[in-house]
């Protein structure tokens, strides 16, 4: 665990505040989830509560039905990183951060179809574009997204589209029990 040097005192109501530097380099933003439990050592840990990623095995076999499916790359995210792939190398893609242009883009809970004039690249540092993507959205809140990748020059049809979509509801019905 990296040590940052900054203390903080608890107040009152049991409150602490999680400095800015902090915030800005986990990505933390007002009003996000934070899960909280305590590890071996008898330390708090907070970490960045992720209702896709408590769906994490059936993110892994819809991933794996898309692509197999369709013959087409497919990755769901959360809204922080790649939570399932399939179709492409796992290590090359798996946990790696959204980029922030697919963050921006997934706020707008708009579906994505790709077009030369606007390509989405969904990892940071990653020659990957995107082909279709679909926001996640359960109980009114973004959770995330499911994707195909675009190959080559092949066109896209409105079934990848209905399938992202389709996956992104049965994800959202599971994240909302």
């Amino acid at each position: 665990m990296k040590a940052t040097g900054i203390v903080r005192r608890i107040d009152d109501l049991g409150r602490i505040v999680i400095p800015k530097e902090i915030r800005r380099t986990l990505r933390i933003h007002e009003g996000d989830p934070l899960e909280i439990y305590t590890d071996i050592e008898e330390k708090i840990v907070l970490k960045k509560y992720s209702p896709v990623g408590e769906v994490f095995s059936s993110a892994n076999q819809y991933a794996a039905i898309l692509s197999k499916i369709t013959g087409t790359p497919s990755m769901i995210c959360d809204c922080e990183k790649i939570i399932a792939s399939s179709g492409i190398s796992k290590k090359e893609v798996n946990e790696k951060p959204i980029s922030d242009k697919l963050s921006k883009f997934i706020k707008k809970r708009q579906i994505y179809v790709y077009t030369q004039e606007k390509p989405l690249y969904p990892i940071k540092n990653l020659d990957l574009e995107c082909a279709v993507c679909a926001p996640i959205v359960s109980a009114g809140d973004l959770n995330g997204a499911v994707m195909f990748l675009k190959i080559n020059d092949s066109d896209f049809s409105d079934v990848h589209v209905k399938l992202a979509q389709s996956i992104a509801m049965v994800l959202a019905q599971q994240i909302e029990g």
